[in-house]
Protein backbone atom coordinates (compact mmCIF):
# COMPACT_ATOMS: atom_id res chain seq x y z
CA UNK A 1 0.00 0.00 0.00
CA UNK A 2 1.27 3.64 -1.11
CA UNK A 3 0.79 7.25 -0.12
CA UNK A 4 0.47 10.08 -2.96
CA UNK A 5 2.81 12.26 -3.19
CA UNK A 6 1.94 14.89 -5.72
CA UNK A 7 4.72 15.01 -8.48
CA UNK A 8 5.20 19.22 -7.92
CA UNK A 9 8.68 19.22 -9.44
CA UNK A 10 7.70 17.43 -12.92
CA UNK A 11 4.89 19.87 -12.75
CA UNK A 12 6.42 22.73 -12.45
CA UNK A 13 8.82 21.84 -14.87
CA UNK A 14 6.19 20.93 -17.33
CA UNK A 15 4.11 24.11 -16.64
CA UNK A 16 7.45 26.60 -17.08
CA UNK A 17 9.30 24.78 -19.67
CA UNK A 18 6.93 23.08 -22.36
CA UNK A 19 3.65 24.72 -21.41
CA UNK A 20 4.62 28.22 -21.43
CA UNK A 21 3.38 29.34 -17.93
CA UNK A 22 5.09 32.71 -18.73
CA UNK A 23 3.18 33.10 -22.04
CA UNK A 24 -0.09 32.18 -19.83
CA UNK A 25 0.29 34.91 -17.37
CA UNK A 26 0.79 37.91 -19.84
CA UNK A 27 -2.75 37.38 -21.08
CA UNK A 28 -5.60 39.62 -20.18
CA UNK A 29 -7.20 38.63 -17.08
CA UNK A 30 -3.80 36.41 -15.57
CA UNK A 31 -2.06 39.60 -14.81
CA UNK A 32 -1.76 38.58 -11.14
CA UNK A 33 -1.21 34.94 -11.83
CA UNK A 34 2.43 35.22 -10.28
CA UNK A 35 5.10 31.91 -10.21
CA UNK A 36 4.70 32.26 -6.54
CA UNK A 37 0.96 32.48 -6.45
CA UNK A 38 1.16 29.51 -8.58
CA UNK A 39 3.63 27.67 -6.42
CA UNK A 40 1.29 27.85 -3.27
CA UNK A 41 -1.19 26.71 -5.27
CA UNK A 42 0.60 23.48 -6.22
CA UNK A 43 1.66 23.00 -2.56
CA UNK A 44 -1.64 23.81 -0.99
CA UNK A 45 -3.54 20.99 -3.35
CA UNK A 46 -0.96 18.50 -2.51
CA UNK A 47 -1.38 19.03 0.82
CA UNK A 48 -4.68 18.92 0.41
CA UNK A 49 -4.59 15.60 -2.15
CA UNK A 50 -2.29 13.93 0.31
CA UNK A 51 -3.42 14.07 3.33
CA UNK A 52 -7.18 14.53 2.77
CA UNK A 53 -8.04 12.89 -0.40
CA UNK A 54 -5.78 9.98 -0.60
CA UNK A 55 -6.34 8.74 2.94
CA UNK A 56 -10.25 8.25 1.70
CA UNK A 57 -9.43 6.06 -1.85
CA UNK A 58 -8.91 2.81 -0.75
CA UNK A 59 -11.52 2.77 2.20
CA UNK A 60 -13.73 4.80 -0.18
CA UNK A 61 -13.70 1.59 -2.75
CA UNK A 62 -14.20 -0.90 0.08
CA UNK A 63 -16.96 0.68 1.34
CA UNK A 64 -18.99 1.96 -1.66
CA UNK A 65 -21.62 4.34 -2.17
CA UNK A 66 -25.18 2.69 -0.59
CA UNK A 67 -28.68 3.48 -2.22
CA UNK A 68 -31.98 3.22 0.11
CA UNK A 69 -35.46 4.45 -1.13
CA UNK A 70 -34.05 7.08 -3.23
CA UNK A 71 -31.29 8.42 -1.17
CA UNK A 72 -27.33 7.74 -2.18
CA UNK A 73 -25.18 7.57 1.07
CA UNK A 74 -21.50 9.01 0.29
CA UNK A 75 -19.14 6.47 2.12
CA UNK A 76 -17.26 7.40 5.38
CA UNK A 77 -15.46 10.66 5.06
CA UNK A 78 -17.04 11.85 2.20
CA UNK A 79 -18.76 14.36 3.49
CA UNK A 80 -16.13 15.88 5.69
CA UNK A 81 -13.93 15.81 2.80
CA UNK A 82 -16.18 17.68 0.31
CA UNK A 83 -16.96 20.54 3.04
CA UNK A 84 -13.02 20.74 3.43
CA UNK A 85 -12.67 21.26 -0.63
CA UNK A 86 -15.58 23.71 -1.10
CA UNK A 87 -14.20 25.85 1.94
CA UNK A 88 -10.58 26.29 0.76
CA UNK A 89 -11.93 27.09 -2.49
CA UNK A 90 -11.22 24.32 -5.31
CA UNK A 91 -14.43 24.65 -6.40
CA UNK A 92 -13.87 28.13 -8.16
CA UNK A 93 -10.38 27.67 -9.04
CA UNK A 94 -10.73 28.23 -12.82
CA UNK A 95 -14.17 29.84 -12.57
CA UNK A 96 -15.54 33.30 -13.57
CA UNK A 97 -15.26 35.78 -10.75
CA UNK A 98 -18.58 37.16 -11.59
CA UNK A 99 -19.85 34.52 -10.03
CA UNK A 100 -17.73 34.00 -7.18
CA UNK A 101 -15.11 31.84 -9.36
CA UNK A 102 -11.17 32.36 -8.59
CA UNK A 103 -10.24 33.02 -12.66
CA UNK A 104 -7.00 31.17 -12.79
CA UNK A 105 -5.77 29.96 -15.89
CA UNK A 106 -6.82 26.54 -17.11
CA UNK A 107 -3.55 25.47 -17.23
CA UNK A 108 -2.98 25.90 -13.63
CA UNK A 109 -6.38 24.31 -12.76
CA UNK A 110 -4.98 21.23 -15.22
CA UNK A 111 -2.40 20.88 -12.79
CA UNK A 112 -4.71 20.51 -9.90
CA UNK A 113 -6.79 18.32 -11.29
CA UNK A 114 -4.42 15.94 -11.78
CA UNK A 115 -3.90 15.99 -8.27
CA UNK A 116 -7.06 15.31 -7.05
CA UNK A 117 -7.81 12.54 -9.56
CA UNK A 118 -3.94 10.49 -8.47
CA UNK A 119 -5.07 10.81 -4.83
CA UNK A 120 -9.16 9.92 -5.47
CA UNK A 121 -10.49 9.39 -9.00
CA UNK A 122 -13.77 8.47 -7.13
CA UNK A 123 -14.05 11.67 -4.99
CA UNK A 124 -12.95 13.68 -8.01
CA UNK A 125 -15.15 12.54 -10.64
CA UNK A 126 -17.97 14.82 -8.29
CA UNK A 127 -16.65 18.21 -9.09
CA UNK A 128 -15.09 17.51 -12.73
CA UNK A 129 -18.82 17.00 -13.80
CA UNK A 130 -19.92 20.15 -11.68
CA UNK A 131 -17.45 22.25 -13.83
CA UNK A 132 -18.72 20.98 -16.82
CA UNK A 133 -22.06 22.10 -16.07
CA UNK A 134 -20.52 25.55 -15.15
CA UNK A 135 -19.21 25.36 -18.41
CA UNK A 136 -22.27 25.07 -20.32
CA UNK A 137 -24.41 27.52 -18.14
CA UNK A 138 -21.76 29.69 -18.73
CA UNK A 139 -22.10 30.01 -22.60
CA UNK A 140 -25.56 28.82 -23.26
CA UNK A 141 -27.65 29.54 -19.84
CA UNK A 142 -29.97 32.40 -19.66
CA UNK A 143 -29.49 35.46 -17.37
CA UNK A 144 -31.72 34.06 -14.76
CA UNK A 145 -30.56 30.33 -14.87
CA UNK A 146 -26.83 31.86 -14.13
CA UNK A 147 -27.68 34.41 -11.21
CA UNK A 148 -29.90 30.82 -10.06
CA UNK A 149 -27.68 27.99 -10.24
CA UNK A 150 -23.71 29.79 -11.05
CA UNK A 151 -22.47 30.78 -7.80
CA UNK A 152 -23.89 28.03 -5.40
CA UNK A 153 -21.96 25.99 -8.01
CA UNK A 154 -18.99 27.62 -8.10
CA UNK A 155 -18.80 27.27 -4.71
CA UNK A 156 -19.49 23.83 -4.22
CA UNK A 157 -22.62 24.35 -2.45
CA UNK A 158 -24.72 22.72 -5.33
CA UNK A 159 -23.28 19.98 -7.87
CA UNK A 160 -24.30 19.56 -11.20
CA UNK A 161 -24.87 16.73 -13.59
CA UNK A 162 -24.43 15.41 -17.23
CA UNK A 163 -27.50 13.51 -18.51
CA UNK A 164 -27.26 11.77 -22.14
CA UNK A 165 -27.78 8.48 -22.55
CA UNK A 166 -30.67 6.15 -21.76
CA UNK A 167 -31.19 2.42 -21.64
CA UNK A 168 -31.86 1.75 -25.59
CA UNK A 169 -29.52 4.74 -26.61
CA UNK A 170 -26.20 3.60 -25.46
CA UNK A 171 -23.73 6.22 -26.90
CA UNK A 172 -26.03 6.53 -29.92
CA UNK A 173 -27.91 10.24 -28.93
CA UNK A 174 -29.75 10.46 -31.51
CA UNK A 175 -32.17 7.72 -30.09
CA UNK A 176 -32.71 9.53 -26.93
CA UNK A 177 -36.52 9.35 -26.05
CA UNK A 178 -36.86 12.05 -22.85
CA UNK A 179 -39.30 14.30 -23.23
CA UNK A 180 -39.77 17.34 -22.55
CA UNK A 181 -43.43 18.72 -22.57
CA UNK A 182 -44.07 22.78 -22.33
CA UNK A 183 -46.20 24.84 -19.61
CA UNK A 184 -46.68 27.38 -21.23
CA UNK A 185 -45.04 29.83 -18.53
CA UNK A 186 -41.41 29.08 -19.47
CA UNK A 187 -40.66 25.56 -17.55
CA UNK A 188 -40.93 22.26 -18.80
CA UNK A 189 -42.04 18.86 -17.86
CA UNK A 190 -39.88 16.44 -18.50
CA UNK A 191 -40.50 12.97 -18.38
CA UNK A 192 -37.80 9.71 -19.49
CA UNK A 193 -35.40 7.96 -17.57
CA UNK A 194 -31.11 8.45 -17.80
CA UNK A 195 -28.55 5.93 -16.92
CA UNK A 196 -25.36 6.29 -15.75
CA UNK A 197 -25.57 9.46 -14.75
CA UNK A 198 -22.45 10.25 -11.85
CA UNK A 199 -23.15 11.93 -8.72
CA UNK A 200 -27.15 11.97 -9.88
CA UNK A 201 -27.77 11.68 -6.54
CA UNK A 202 -25.73 11.81 -2.95
CA UNK A 203 -25.41 12.93 0.31
CA UNK A 204 -22.71 15.99 0.15
CA UNK A 205 -24.75 18.77 -1.02
CA UNK A 206 -28.16 20.22 -0.61
CA UNK A 207 -29.05 20.44 -4.62
CA UNK A 208 -28.04 19.15 -7.90
CA UNK A 209 -28.63 20.72 -11.04
CA UNK A 210 -29.27 18.15 -13.78
CA UNK A 211 -28.44 19.32 -17.41
CA UNK A 212 -30.85 17.00 -18.97
CA UNK A 213 -30.61 15.86 -23.00
CA UNK A 214 -34.92 16.00 -24.13
CA UNK A 215 -37.29 16.37 -27.40
CA UNK A 216 -39.72 18.99 -27.55
CA UNK A 217 -43.10 17.42 -28.76
CA UNK A 218 -42.59 19.05 -32.22
CA UNK A 219 -39.01 18.48 -33.24
CA UNK A 220 -37.10 16.76 -35.87
CA UNK A 221 -36.24 13.38 -35.33
CA UNK A 222 -32.16 12.49 -34.94
CA UNK A 223 -29.83 14.74 -33.13
CA UNK A 224 -31.52 17.76 -34.42
CA UNK A 225 -34.13 17.03 -32.25
CA UNK A 226 -32.15 17.07 -28.72
CA UNK A 227 -32.48 20.28 -26.56
CA UNK A 228 -30.87 20.87 -23.20
CA UNK A 229 -32.71 21.69 -19.98
CA UNK A 230 -32.06 22.59 -16.42
CA UNK A 231 -33.50 20.52 -13.78
CA UNK A 232 -32.57 20.83 -10.42
CA UNK A 233 -33.11 18.46 -7.49
CA UNK A 234 -35.11 21.26 -5.67
CA UNK A 235 -36.74 24.02 -7.33
CA UNK A 236 -35.54 27.44 -6.04
CA UNK A 237 -37.47 29.80 -4.86
CA UNK A 238 -36.85 33.38 -6.49
CA UNK A 239 -34.90 34.25 -3.29
CA UNK A 240 -32.64 31.49 -4.12
CA UNK A 241 -34.16 29.66 -1.32
CA UNK A 242 -34.54 25.97 -1.72
CA UNK A 243 -38.33 24.79 -2.74
CA UNK A 244 -40.42 21.49 -3.40
CA UNK A 245 -38.68 17.99 -4.23
CA UNK A 246 -38.39 18.11 -7.85
CA UNK A 247 -39.90 15.05 -9.99
CA UNK A 248 -36.75 13.64 -10.59
CA UNK A 249 -35.11 9.83 -8.51
CA UNK A 250 -32.64 7.85 -7.93
CA UNK A 251 -33.93 4.44 -8.69
CA UNK A 252 -30.45 2.64 -8.16
CA UNK A 253 -27.16 2.86 -8.53
CA UNK A 254 -24.55 0.52 -10.69
CA UNK A 255 -22.48 -2.15 -9.36
CA UNK A 256 -19.27 -1.03 -10.83
CA UNK A 257 -15.38 -3.34 -11.45
CA UNK A 258 -13.97 0.22 -9.74
CA UNK A 259 -15.10 3.32 -8.32
CA UNK A 260 -17.21 2.27 -6.45
CA UNK A 261 -17.54 5.23 -4.20
CA UNK A 262 -18.64 7.40 -6.78
CA UNK A 263 -22.20 6.62 -7.10
CA UNK A 264 -23.55 6.19 -11.01
CA UNK A 265 -27.29 6.60 -11.09
CA UNK A 266 -30.03 5.47 -13.05
CA UNK A 267 -32.22 8.21 -12.83
CA UNK A 268 -36.31 8.26 -13.15
CA UNK A 269 -37.76 12.02 -14.08
CA UNK A 270 -41.47 12.55 -14.17
CA UNK A 271 -42.69 9.80 -12.76
CA UNK A 272 -45.00 11.73 -10.29
CA UNK A 273 -46.26 14.20 -12.62
CA UNK A 274 -43.14 15.21 -14.41
CA UNK A 275 -39.71 16.90 -13.77
CA UNK A 276 -39.45 21.04 -14.31
CA UNK A 277 -36.98 21.95 -16.19
CA UNK A 278 -36.04 25.56 -18.02
CA UNK A 279 -34.71 25.32 -21.64
CA UNK A 280 -30.50 26.37 -22.30
CA UNK A 281 -30.03 28.06 -24.88
CA UNK A 282 -31.80 27.29 -28.23
CA UNK A 283 -34.67 24.39 -28.87
CA UNK A 284 -32.67 21.38 -30.78
CA UNK A 285 -29.48 22.69 -30.06
CA UNK A 286 -29.20 20.70 -26.85
CA UNK A 287 -26.35 18.23 -28.41
CA UNK A 288 -24.47 21.16 -29.59
CA UNK A 289 -24.55 23.02 -26.29
CA UNK A 290 -24.00 19.52 -24.09
CA UNK A 291 -20.53 19.51 -26.57
CA UNK A 292 -19.32 22.38 -24.56
CA UNK A 293 -19.50 20.46 -21.25
CA UNK A 294 -18.67 17.18 -22.95
CA UNK A 295 -15.32 18.49 -24.49
CA UNK A 296 -14.41 19.88 -20.92
CA UNK A 297 -15.30 16.44 -19.86
CA UNK A 298 -12.99 14.51 -22.40
CA UNK A 299 -10.54 16.18 -21.32
CA UNK A 300 -10.96 15.71 -17.68
CA UNK A 301 -11.07 12.10 -18.42
CA UNK A 302 -7.97 12.04 -20.13
CA UNK A 303 -6.37 13.62 -16.80
CA UNK A 304 -7.83 10.52 -14.86
CA UNK A 305 -5.06 8.53 -17.28
CA UNK A 306 -2.92 10.43 -16.74
CA UNK A 307 -3.40 10.54 -12.97
CA UNK A 308 -4.24 6.79 -12.41
CA UNK A 309 -1.18 5.69 -14.36
CA UNK A 310 0.82 8.49 -11.99
CA UNK A 311 -0.16 6.76 -8.53
CA UNK A 312 0.32 3.26 -10.10
CA UNK A 313 3.84 4.41 -11.15
CA UNK A 314 4.53 5.64 -7.48
CA UNK A 315 2.77 2.62 -5.98
CA UNK A 316 5.08 0.03 -8.07
CA UNK A 317 7.80 2.06 -7.78
CA UNK A 318 7.64 2.05 -3.39
CA UNK A 319 6.92 -1.99 -3.83
CA UNK A 320 9.72 -2.41 -6.06
CA UNK A 321 11.87 -0.43 -3.50
CA UNK A 322 10.90 -2.35 -0.35
CA UNK A 323 10.51 -6.43 -1.95
CA UNK A 324 13.30 -8.60 -1.04
CA UNK A 325 13.46 -11.39 -3.96
CA UNK A 326 16.32 -13.03 -5.69
CA UNK A 327 19.80 -11.80 -6.20
CA UNK A 328 21.12 -9.35 -8.80
CA UNK A 329 21.69 -10.82 -12.71
CA UNK A 330 25.11 -11.48 -13.49
CA UNK A 331 26.00 -11.45 -9.53
CA UNK A 332 27.27 -14.87 -8.70
CA UNK A 333 26.74 -15.45 -4.88
CA UNK A 334 25.35 -12.34 -4.50
CA UNK A 335 22.79 -11.13 -1.65
CA UNK A 336 19.49 -10.93 -2.14
CA UNK A 337 18.11 -7.44 -3.36
CA UNK A 338 15.23 -5.43 -4.00
CA UNK A 339 13.45 -6.05 -7.02
CA UNK A 340 13.83 -2.95 -8.45
CA UNK A 341 17.36 -4.16 -8.96
CA UNK A 342 16.29 -6.49 -11.73
CA UNK A 343 16.99 -5.33 -15.31
CA UNK A 344 13.07 -6.57 -16.62
CA UNK A 345 11.35 -4.66 -13.45
CA UNK A 346 13.49 -1.57 -14.07
CA UNK A 347 12.03 -1.73 -17.74
CA UNK A 348 8.89 -1.84 -16.17
CA UNK A 349 9.01 0.95 -13.99
CA UNK A 350 10.40 3.15 -16.81
CA UNK A 351 7.83 2.50 -19.20
CA UNK A 352 5.72 3.66 -16.73
CA UNK A 353 7.57 6.53 -15.99
CA UNK A 354 8.29 7.64 -19.10
CA UNK A 355 4.52 7.43 -20.46
CA UNK A 356 3.38 9.44 -17.60
CA UNK A 357 5.25 12.08 -18.19
CA UNK A 358 4.69 12.00 -21.70
CA UNK A 359 1.02 12.25 -20.79
CA UNK A 360 1.58 14.87 -18.55
CA UNK A 361 3.55 16.95 -21.00
CA UNK A 362 0.85 16.80 -23.80
CA UNK A 363 -2.00 17.45 -21.36
CA UNK A 364 -0.67 20.79 -20.19
CA UNK A 365 0.26 22.39 -23.76
CA UNK A 366 -3.13 21.85 -24.75
CA UNK A 367 -4.23 23.08 -21.42
CA UNK A 368 -2.33 26.44 -22.09
CA UNK A 369 -3.51 26.50 -25.79
CA UNK A 370 -7.01 26.35 -23.94
CA UNK A 371 -5.92 29.53 -22.24
CA UNK A 372 -4.71 30.80 -25.28
CA UNK A 373 -7.71 29.98 -27.15
CA UNK A 374 -10.17 31.81 -24.85
CA UNK A 375 -7.95 34.88 -23.84
CA UNK A 376 -5.42 36.45 -26.53
CA UNK A 377 -6.06 39.73 -27.95
CA UNK A 378 -5.55 38.59 -31.50
CA UNK A 379 -8.31 36.51 -33.17
CA UNK A 380 -6.02 35.13 -35.33
CA UNK A 381 -4.03 33.40 -32.59
CA UNK A 382 -7.16 32.51 -31.16
CA UNK A 383 -8.95 30.44 -33.70
CA UNK A 384 -5.36 28.83 -34.21
CA UNK A 385 -5.59 27.59 -30.81
CA UNK A 386 -8.62 26.48 -30.51
CA UNK A 387 -8.16 24.21 -33.65
CA UNK A 388 -4.76 22.45 -31.82
CA UNK A 389 -7.01 21.76 -28.77
CA UNK A 390 -10.06 20.22 -31.12
CA UNK A 391 -7.08 18.05 -32.54
CA UNK A 392 -5.38 16.74 -29.77
CA UNK A 393 -8.85 16.25 -26.98
CA UNK A 394 -9.53 12.92 -28.48
CA UNK A 395 -5.43 12.51 -28.20
CA UNK A 396 -5.63 13.42 -24.70
CA UNK A 397 -8.46 11.66 -23.67
CA UNK A 398 -7.84 8.56 -26.16
CA UNK A 399 -4.33 7.78 -25.75
CA UNK A 400 -3.98 8.58 -21.94
CA UNK A 401 -6.82 6.43 -21.20
CA UNK A 402 -5.71 3.94 -23.23
CA UNK A 403 -1.97 3.96 -21.46
CA UNK A 404 -4.02 4.04 -18.47
CA UNK A 405 -4.70 0.83 -18.41
CA UNK A 406 -2.02 -1.03 -20.03
CA UNK A 407 0.27 1.13 -17.29
CA UNK A 408 -2.18 -0.19 -14.22
CA UNK A 409 -1.68 -3.22 -15.30
CA UNK A 410 2.25 -2.69 -15.52
CA UNK A 411 1.89 -1.73 -12.26
CA UNK A 412 0.27 -5.21 -11.17
CA UNK A 413 3.09 -6.82 -12.59
CA UNK A 414 5.70 -4.93 -10.63
CA UNK A 415 3.90 -5.99 -7.30
CA UNK A 416 3.78 -10.17 -8.84
CA UNK A 417 1.11 -12.54 -7.04
CA UNK A 418 1.13 -9.50 -4.67
CA UNK A 419 -0.94 -7.00 -7.14
CA UNK A 420 -3.70 -9.50 -8.17
CA UNK A 421 -4.43 -9.50 -3.89
CA UNK A 422 -7.02 -6.60 -3.42
CA UNK A 423 -5.10 -5.55 -0.16
CA UNK A 424 -1.88 -4.20 -1.61
CA UNK A 425 -4.53 -1.36 -3.51
CA UNK A 426 -2.19 -2.31 -6.75
CA UNK A 427 -5.68 -3.53 -8.58
CA UNK A 428 -7.33 -0.80 -7.68
CA UNK A 429 -6.07 1.21 -10.32
CA UNK A 430 -6.39 -1.33 -12.72
CA UNK A 431 -9.86 -1.49 -12.12
CA UNK A 432 -10.47 2.63 -11.55
CA UNK A 433 -8.69 2.86 -15.15
CA UNK A 434 -10.94 0.74 -17.06
CA UNK A 435 -13.89 2.71 -17.28
CA UNK A 436 -11.68 5.88 -18.52
CA UNK A 437 -11.69 4.65 -22.03
CA UNK A 438 -15.54 4.46 -21.92
CA UNK A 439 -16.11 7.28 -19.88
CA UNK A 440 -17.47 10.76 -22.56
CA UNK A 441 -17.33 8.44 -25.84
CA UNK A 442 -15.01 5.28 -26.29
CA UNK A 443 -11.91 5.24 -27.68
CA UNK A 444 -13.25 4.57 -30.94
CA UNK A 445 -15.50 7.36 -30.50
CA UNK A 446 -12.63 10.02 -29.92
CA UNK A 447 -10.80 7.93 -33.07
CA UNK A 448 -13.45 8.14 -35.49
CA UNK A 449 -14.17 12.04 -34.39
CA UNK A 450 -9.72 12.82 -34.49
CA UNK A 451 -9.88 11.49 -38.46
CA UNK A 452 -13.02 12.45 -39.23
CA UNK A 453 -14.36 16.19 -37.61
CA UNK A 454 -10.69 16.97 -36.86
CA UNK A 455 -8.62 16.33 -39.92
CA UNK A 456 -10.41 14.99 -42.78
CA UNK A 457 -13.12 17.75 -42.73
CA UNK A 458 -10.27 20.60 -42.52
CA UNK A 459 -8.32 18.84 -45.07
CA UNK A 460 -5.39 18.26 -42.98
CA UNK A 461 -4.45 21.32 -41.77
CA UNK A 462 -4.28 21.89 -38.21
CA UNK A 463 -2.14 18.74 -37.98
CA UNK A 464 0.35 19.27 -40.61
CA UNK A 465 0.81 22.40 -38.70
CA UNK A 466 1.72 20.41 -35.67
CA UNK A 467 3.94 17.61 -37.74
CA UNK A 468 6.09 20.83 -38.82
CA UNK A 469 6.78 21.98 -35.09
CA UNK A 470 7.70 18.32 -34.52
CA UNK A 471 9.90 18.39 -37.18
CA UNK A 472 11.47 21.41 -36.23
CA UNK A 473 12.06 19.29 -32.82
CA UNK A 474 14.19 16.82 -34.62
CA UNK A 475 16.12 19.17 -36.29
CA UNK A 476 16.67 20.77 -32.99
CA UNK A 477 17.71 17.27 -31.75
CA UNK A 478 20.12 16.32 -34.85
CA UNK A 479 22.73 18.84 -33.11
CA UNK A 480 22.89 18.33 -29.81
CA UNK A 481 26.02 16.22 -29.29
CA UNK A 482 25.49 12.55 -27.47
CA UNK A 483 23.73 8.94 -27.90
CA UNK A 484 20.72 10.28 -25.72
CA UNK A 485 19.88 13.22 -28.27
CA UNK A 486 20.59 10.59 -31.54
CA UNK A 487 18.09 7.98 -30.67
CA UNK A 488 15.84 10.68 -30.00
CA UNK A 489 16.52 12.13 -33.47
CA UNK A 490 16.24 8.66 -34.82
CA UNK A 491 12.72 7.94 -33.56
CA UNK A 492 11.12 10.57 -33.74
CA UNK A 493 11.72 11.32 -37.57
CA UNK A 494 10.87 8.00 -37.29
CA UNK A 495 8.19 8.72 -35.74
CA UNK A 496 6.83 11.54 -37.38
CA UNK A 497 6.99 10.10 -40.98
CA UNK A 498 5.13 7.66 -39.83
CA UNK A 499 2.55 9.52 -38.17
CA UNK A 500 2.68 11.63 -41.64
CA UNK A 501 1.96 8.95 -43.68
CA UNK A 502 -0.51 7.53 -41.78
CA UNK A 503 -2.72 10.97 -42.02
CA UNK A 504 -1.88 11.39 -46.41
CA UNK A 505 -3.53 7.86 -45.99
CA UNK A 506 -6.84 9.18 -44.21
CA UNK A 507 -6.85 12.14 -46.12
CA UNK A 508 -6.48 10.15 -49.61
CA UNK A 509 -8.86 7.74 -48.35
CA UNK A 510 -11.70 9.17 -45.50
CA UNK A 511 -13.68 10.98 -48.68
CA UNK A 512 -14.63 8.03 -50.91
CA UNK A 513 -14.48 5.05 -47.99
CA UNK A 514 -14.90 5.44 -44.64
CA UNK A 515 -15.09 2.47 -43.59
CA UNK A 516 -11.35 1.69 -44.65
CA UNK A 517 -10.57 4.57 -42.89
CA UNK A 518 -11.70 4.00 -39.60
CA UNK A 519 -11.16 0.54 -39.24
CA UNK A 520 -7.33 1.80 -38.87
CA UNK A 521 -8.67 5.26 -36.59
CA UNK A 522 -7.89 3.75 -33.20
CA UNK A 523 -4.17 2.51 -34.30
CA UNK A 524 -4.44 6.14 -35.57
CA UNK A 525 -5.05 7.85 -32.20
CA UNK A 526 -2.38 5.90 -30.72
CA UNK A 527 0.20 6.92 -33.27
CA UNK A 528 -0.47 10.09 -32.57
CA UNK A 529 -0.32 9.71 -29.38
CA UNK A 530 2.69 8.16 -29.19
CA UNK A 531 4.59 10.34 -31.51
CA UNK A 532 3.28 13.42 -29.60
CA UNK A 533 3.82 12.65 -26.45
CA UNK A 534 7.56 11.63 -28.03
CA UNK A 535 7.68 15.62 -29.33
CA UNK A 536 7.14 16.44 -25.57
CA UNK A 537 9.57 14.39 -24.35
CA UNK A 538 12.05 15.31 -26.83
CA UNK A 539 11.75 19.43 -26.05
CA UNK A 540 11.49 18.44 -22.38
CA UNK A 541 15.39 16.60 -22.97
CA UNK A 542 16.51 19.89 -25.00
CA UNK A 543 15.18 22.05 -22.18
CA UNK A 544 17.25 20.00 -19.60
CA UNK A 545 20.19 19.68 -21.38
CA UNK A 546 20.00 24.03 -21.84
CA UNK A 547 19.92 24.00 -18.14
CA UNK A 548 22.61 21.42 -16.90
CA UNK A 549 24.77 23.53 -19.80
CA UNK A 550 24.00 26.51 -17.48
CA UNK A 551 24.57 24.90 -14.53
CA UNK A 552 21.30 24.30 -12.70
CA UNK A 553 21.13 23.33 -8.93
CA UNK A 554 19.04 20.50 -9.87
CA UNK A 555 21.12 18.42 -11.97
CA UNK A 556 20.06 15.31 -10.86
CA UNK A 557 16.43 15.96 -12.18
CA UNK A 558 17.39 17.28 -15.40
CA UNK A 559 19.74 14.09 -16.19
CA UNK A 560 16.61 12.23 -15.44
CA UNK A 561 14.86 13.73 -17.77
CA UNK A 562 17.55 13.24 -20.81
CA UNK A 563 17.68 9.32 -19.79
CA UNK A 564 13.55 9.21 -19.54
CA UNK A 565 13.06 10.69 -22.40
CA UNK A 566 16.14 8.11 -24.11
CA UNK A 567 14.28 5.90 -22.92
CA UNK A 568 10.75 6.55 -24.57
CA UNK A 569 12.36 7.13 -27.83
CA UNK A 570 13.46 3.31 -27.67
CA UNK A 571 10.86 1.92 -26.27
CA UNK A 572 7.75 3.34 -27.19
CA UNK A 573 8.72 5.45 -30.02
CA UNK A 574 9.46 2.61 -31.93
CA UNK A 575 5.96 1.48 -31.90
CA UNK A 576 5.19 4.28 -34.33
CA UNK A 577 5.98 2.53 -37.81
CA UNK A 578 4.08 -1.12 -37.13
CA UNK A 579 0.75 1.11 -35.97
CA UNK A 580 1.03 3.27 -39.16
CA UNK A 581 1.52 -0.01 -41.36
CA UNK A 582 -1.63 -0.96 -39.77
CA UNK A 583 -3.58 2.47 -40.54
CA UNK A 584 -2.29 1.90 -44.23
CA UNK A 585 -2.89 -1.92 -44.54
CA UNK A 586 -5.14 -3.28 -41.98
CA UNK A 587 -8.51 -2.32 -43.79
CA UNK A 588 -8.77 -5.74 -46.18
CA UNK A 589 -8.44 -8.11 -43.06
CA UNK A 590 -10.16 -5.98 -41.04
CA UNK A 591 -13.66 -5.46 -43.20
CA UNK A 592 -13.44 -7.74 -46.21
CA UNK A 593 -11.31 -10.76 -45.28
CA UNK A 594 -13.34 -11.31 -42.17
CA UNK A 595 -16.30 -10.95 -43.93
CA UNK A 596 -16.77 -14.85 -43.37
CA UNK A 597 -15.69 -15.26 -39.97
CA UNK A 598 -18.87 -13.40 -38.24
Amino acid sequence: MSNYSAPIQDMQFVLRELAGLEDIQQLPGYDEVSPDLVEAILEEASKFASGVLAPLNIPGDREGARWAHGEVLTASGWKDAYKQFTEAGWTALACDPEYGGQGLPKLVSTAVMEMWKSANMAFSLCPMLTNGAIESLMYRGTPEQKSMYLPKMVSGQWTGTMNLTEPQAGSDLAAVRTRAEPQGDGTYRIFGQKIFITYGEHDLTDNIVHLVLARLPDAPEGVKGISLFAVPKFLVNPDGSLGARNDVHCVSIEHKLGIHASPTCVLALGDKGGAIGTLVGEPNRGLEYMFIMMNEARFAVGMEGLALSERAYQHALGYAKDRVQGTEAGVRGGEKVAIIRHPDVRRMLMSMKSQTEAMRALAYVVGAATDKAHHDPDPVVRAREQAFVDLLIPVVKGWSTENSIEIASTGVQVHGGMGYIEETGAAQHLRDARITTIYEGTTAIQANDLIGRKIAREDGVTVKAVIAEMRAVVDALKVRKGEAFAAQANSLGAGVDALESAVAYILATYPTDIKAASVGSVPFLKLFGIVAGGWQMARAALVAQQRLDEGHADADFFRAKIITAHFYAEHVLSQAAGLAHTVRNGAASALELSEDLF
